[in-house]
């Protein structure tokens, strides 16, 4: 296993595995990882970010595969719970699709699956906008943008900074092109597909055509939000992730939505 991943919690109590999203590694669910200490958390870096940047090339379904085979050794006769955000997600989606029985409870985070039509050229345009990401005025813009605090800023910065223009162009390219596998309908388990009530019309889309792509999924809108609600509030995250798994229940307050 060349992939680098944290481990935290009790290692016999139910597994939670969080998957980031792009332009973020582990360190996005640091207050998650806090939160839910007496589960068995782990947190990897996929392929060429974070701490996986020396790993092979990044792809979806490389990224599901290589968790899959984490998950299968630290996760034998456990409840196993997922947690995607962004790319994350939508490698989570992988997983589900390769592996339908693999995962008990599955929350699929601003999964983006409704292919962009202008994603080869915007990624051939990566000569003009690779080169922004050292610059620190544009870095501080896109993470205001995702939730990122001070704190985190630096971290943000550095990784980001270091990533190659083929990188950057592998994982826009995988993620603007992604669609959902067939298999995926025969997913088990629960399945929590989310998104911010303030995210674009696209992301708002692909969470309908997830859901209707399982009848085991159920749709949850989180209120006044943008992308990165586990960043933007995750108090917020952490309880309605917490009530779910634990009692299948959300708030009433926010829209709610269940296929049939």
């Amino acid at each position: 296993m060349s992939l680098h991943y944290k481990e935290y919690g009790h290692k016999h109590a139910p597994l939670m595995v969080f998957i980031h999203g792009g332009g973020a590694s582990g360190w996005m669910w640091n207050k998650q990882v806090e939160y839910f200490k007496n589960f068995h958390c782990l947190v990897p870096d996929m392929p060429e970010q974070g701490q996986s940047s020396d790993d092979r090339p990044f792809t979806i379904n490389n990224s599901a595969d290589q968790i899959i085979e984490l998950i299968e050794e630290k996760g034998q006769g456990k409840t196993i719970v997922a947690i995607g955000f962004s790319l994350g997600a939508q490698v989570l989606i992988a997983i589900l699709s390769k592996r339908p029985d693999l995962i008990q409870y599955a929350m699929i985070n601003s999964a983006l699956v409704k292919p962009i039509s202008y994603a080869k050229i915007f990624t051939k345009s990566l000569g003009i906008v690779h080169p922004l990401t050292r610059n620190k005025t544009f870095s501080r813009i896109q993470a205001k943008s995702m939730y990122i605090d001070e704190p985190l800023y630096e971290t943000y910065y550095d990784e980001n900074s270091r990533m190659t223009k083929d990188t950057l162009a592998r994982i826009l390219s995988e993620n603007m092109s992604f669609t959902i596998p067939k298999s995926f309908e025969q997913a088990n388990g629960n399945i929590l597909v989310t998104v911010g009530e303030k995210e674009k019309k696209m992301m708002k889309d692909s969470m309908i055509k997830i859901i209707n792509s399982n009848p085991r999924c159920q749709g949850f809108v989180f209120p006044k939000m943008g992308h990165g609600v586990s960043l933007a509030d995750p108090e917020l995250f952490n309880q309605v992730t917490e009530k779910w798994i634990q009692h299948d229940i959300l708030p009433l307050s926010t829209e709610y939505i269940r296929t049939n």
